[in-house]
């Protein structure tokens, strides 16, 4: 009964988009967890407050990166890269050549500010017109509260963004099958360079993906090692405190959190809260099939009076656990409809709700042709109207039969009075 009771609590709270953070005692200053595939907000701490997010930045530089140039591009580290460089790096030097894709892991891996300012570089010729890239960027993705200056994500003033766009960001880019390579992979091997005669061991600082450490979650000691993490990248600055964006997979469950300004380990065990409260009290489940059937519509002008509606195509929704019979839709058909209709046609839309949340919506589409009524010709006319087409030449034959028999009568009442006179 108890457990009933939570989840109903649950489903109210979050179909009210209610904050949960006084239960999840997430300590970061703000966090977010959403849905992977959909972008749906499951829990929220000042989502969209404006903070710096570290080398949490680094996502975008790569995603820009994996979209501008090949793995197999030679980049040349110049001047500017090593005197700009502060932080951590993997000692780049004036002059060496590295492959786009060794700066990309050294960038992911090992957060190297240096691999990012060579890549920013190489990708537009300037620091400067990589960040206006990565403005540009950022709000086709509709992150419109963050505004980025350097592509390694060093605090500097006006270097901001939020929880909820990094969020988006993050599910853009876990959508290019190399970049969920790399940030997958907590080890790398740079090989030799023309300027470095040894390979360099790059290790990565998101220990969610391998470390063995514990830390206290709600209470008891786990590794910070998290099963089903999928990435994707950490960072820290004094300004920007502990920042860490994961992404992790469970059954058919995709999520991503983030939190910005937490307190060492403490990010570890607020990003452990967030997946474990996302994994256990939510499902994704379809909530509309393809080709489900609807209901049958009315046609106007149609040579048939109605057509089949069916679904076009699966959604999935992620829901608080045991709420699929609470979900209730809406058909809606916002204009007639009008032969000639095709097959495949959208005939409306179906709209999906959990309580007062909107799940989301599926077009309705028609499972066969309708043709329009034709314009009848005269013949259609004369066919269509044959009983009255009959009765009117009965009556035309039965006036010219009466008009023919007056007419025989006269002839021979003139005859008949003819014969008076003889």
């Amino acid at each position: 009964m108890s457990k009933i009771i939570t989840i109903t609590l649950l489903s109210i709270l979050i179909a009210s988009n209610i904050s949960l953070a006084d239960s999840l005692n997430v300590t970061g200053e703000s966090a977010i967890l959403i849905d992977a595939e959909t972008g749906q907000v499951l829990y929220e701490k000042n989502a969209h407050e404006k903070l710096h997010p570290a080398s949490t930045t680094k996502i975008l530089t790569a995603i820009l990166v994996l979209e501008n140039v090949s793995l197999e591009e030679i980049v040349t580290v110049d001047e500017e890269v090593v005197h700009l460089t502060k932080g951590s790096h993997i000692a780049l030097e004036a002059g060496e050549q590295l492959t786009v894709k060794d700066l990309l892991y050294a960038l992911l891996v090992e957060s190297a500010n240096d691999a990012a300012l060579a890549l920013a570089k190489h990708v537009s010729g300037s620091v400067e017109d990589f960040a206006k890239l990565m403005n540009r960027k950022a709000k086709e993705l509709g992150a419109l509260n963050s505004n980025f200056v350097n592509p390694n994500g060093l605090s500097v003033e006006g270097h901001l963004s939020t929880a909820y766009d990094l969020s988006l960001i993050t599910k853009y880019a876990m959508q290019n099958d190399t970049f969920r390579e790399i940030v997958s992979n907590y080890t790398y091997v740079i090989p030799v360079t023309n300027k470095k005669n040894q390979e360099r061991v790059l290790w990565s600082s998101n220990r969610l993906l391998y470390s063995q450490n514990t830390i206290t979650v709600d209470g008891k000691a786990v590794p910070i090692k998290y099963d089903g993490i999928t990435g994707v990248k950490t960072g820290y600055t004094p300004e920007a405190g502990n920042c860490l964006v994961a992404s992790a997979e469970k059954g058919n469950e995709s999520l991503i959190a983030v939190v910005l300004k937490s307190n060492g380990t403490e990010v570890f065990s607020d990003i452990h809260k967030l997946l474990n409260y996302g994994f256990d009290s939510f499902e994704k489940v379809n909530i509309a099939t393809q080709n489900q059937f609807v209901d049958n519509f009315e046609v106007e002008n149609g040579i048939i009076p109605v057509v089949a509606g069916i679904i076009e195509e699966d959604l999935y929704s992620t829901i608080p656990v045991n709420s699929l019979e609470k979900i209730s839709k809406k058909i809606i058909i916002e204009d007639k409809i009008i032969a000639p209709i095709k097959n495949g046609d959208i005939l409306g839309r179906v709209e999906y709700f959990l309580e007062d949340n909107h799940l989301g919506s599926v077009n309705i589409i028609s499972t066969y042709n309708v043709d329009e009524i034709p314009t009848p010709t005269l013949m259609d006319i004369i066919f269509d109207k044959w009983y009255l087409v009959l009765i009117f030449s009965y009556i035309l034959l039965r006036l010219f039969v009466i008009f023919k028999r007056k007419k025989r009568k006269r002839r021979h009442s003139y005859y008949d009075t003819s014969n008076l006179y003889y």
